[in-house]
């Protein structure tokens, strides 16, 4: 979820955002989930986002999106800002469900389509953030009856402890908490 340099890498406008992914190290472990996914042959989708330079299309009346808008050089359609960060590929195998408006990447998106048609049943959260899209990502999913599991050290949000919070008393109800190494050693044993 959202993975790309204007959002957790090198680009990135919400300061505080990217500043808790590197504390974490979670692009270097959420590389190392996709990695895992792919040797077992497990289909990795990135739901990316970018904007129109002229914002047409994108709804704005959010006070979070307004804010976002403020940026004109908001993670634009084909700027490196909308790039995946370098370590998370895509890789050949990957498959992308992209957005340009909206906070959750399967409100009209083709993310549920690719769901389906690959057969998929589980969706793995990861990501950024427990504050608005990987929390999106979970509800959708799990209204559209995908089970989903969120491993706990590949997704962020903002402050820590909220997130924490976000993880136990929102997302533990709806969704599976497990973590990388797990997930990793389920795959290993299939």
């Amino acid at each position: 979820m959202e993975m790309q340099r204007g959002v957790v890498g090198d680009l990135a406008s919400i300061v505080e955002l990217a500043t808790a992914v590197a504390e974490h190290g979670l692009i270097g472990d959420v590389a190392r989930l996709l990695h895992g996914a792919r040797r077992a042959d497990v289909t990795v989708v990135h739901a990316t986002v970018s904007w129109r330079a002229d914002r047409r299309g994108t709804s704005l009346r959010s006070p979070m999106a307004a804010a976002l808008a403020r940026n004109p050089g908001q993670i634009l359609h084909g700027t490196d800002a909308a790039e995946l960060v370098s370590e998370l590929g895509p890789a050949e195998s990957d498959l992308i469900s992209h957005r340009g408006s909206g906070f959750t990447p399967f409100t009209g998106t083709n993310l549920d389509a690719i769901l389906r048609a690959s057969g998929i049943e589980t969706v793995i959260a990861t990501g950024v953030s427990l504050n608005v899209g990987v929390l999106g990502l979970v509800l959708s999913a799990v209204d559209l009856g995908y089970r989903v599991v969120v491993p706990t050290d590949a997704v962020v949000g903002v402050p820590a402890h909220y997130a924490t919070e976000v993880l136990h008393h929102t997302i533990a109800p709806l969704a599976h908490l497990s973590s990388i190494g797990h997930i990793l050693e389920v795959w290993a044993s299939r």
